[in-house]
């Protein structure tokens, strides 16, 4: 099985949010295993990325928050930046064939009363959403 790997700084928000969306969207049979790790891991994964996920039926509850160098001996066919400061410590995986970055805002940054920080969190979950989807789509056409 190819490995993609979405990558972003603390690996407690956008990046398990990324490979919640992907992993569903690609489905079990695609021969394709979906993982995500931090360049600085905050050691949790957020409770409101959970939360949203929770909403549209994929259960991030399991995840946990890695480090980048888990995945060094591994062989990674893709790798994702969702944020400019992983992609900027984005080291070569071994077999690694293609890297992409997509940055998206961090919701764990978002500010205000519940209500609102959950505001950010579904925004930026459906952005993720609509970009991941259609990369889904494009590998499981053979396109990417």
């Amino acid at each position: 099985m190819s490995t993609i790997l979405i990558l972003c700084t603390g690996n407690s928000c956008r990046s398990h949010l990324a490979e919640g969306i992907l992993r569903a969207a690609l489905g079990p049979d695609s021969g394709l295993t979906v993982a995500s790790a931090g360049s600085r891991p905050a050691g949790y994964v957020h409770p409101l990325a959970i939360r949203v996920m929770d909403e549209i039926g994929i259960d991030l509850s399991g995840h946990r928050s890695k480090h980048l160098d888990e995945f060094l001996t591994q062989d990674v066919e893709t790798v994702i930046t969702v944020c400019g400061n992983a992609d900027q410590a984005c080291p070569t995986f071994p077999g690694q064939l293609n890297r992409h970055h997509w940055g998206f805002d961090d919701p764990a940054h978002a500010e205000g009363d519940e209500a609102a920080q959950l505001a950010v969190f579904r925004r930026v979950r459906d952005e993720i959403r609509r970009v991941f989807e259609a990369y889904a789509a494009g590998r499981l056409d053979g396109r990417g």
